[in-house]
């Protein structure tokens, strides 16, 4: 099945984060491009960012779940 991005971030802990919610929540994510990220100083920014991806068929309720953790923020 292929996996599609949900969240895109240039910061590894957050996409470490946002991942852990979503596994948290039953989700399969993944995050990808973080160690390419950390290998040469601004090649998130050059690549996309790092993402988090989930199987295609999880991929609207875990936006929703991700939307919903945005609006909680302060």
């Amino acid at each position: 099945m292929d996996r599609v991005t949900v969240f895109t971030s240039f910061s590894g802990p957050e996409a470490q984060l946002v991942s852990a919610r979503l596994r948290t929540a039953g989700f399969q994510a993944t995050v990808e491009g973080e160690a390419a990220a950390f290998s040469m100083e601004g090649y998130s920014l050059a690549t996309g960012g790092i993402r988090v991806q989930v199987p295609e068929n999880e991929r609207d309720d875990a936006r929703a779940l991700i939307k919903s953790i945005e609006s909680d923020e302060p």
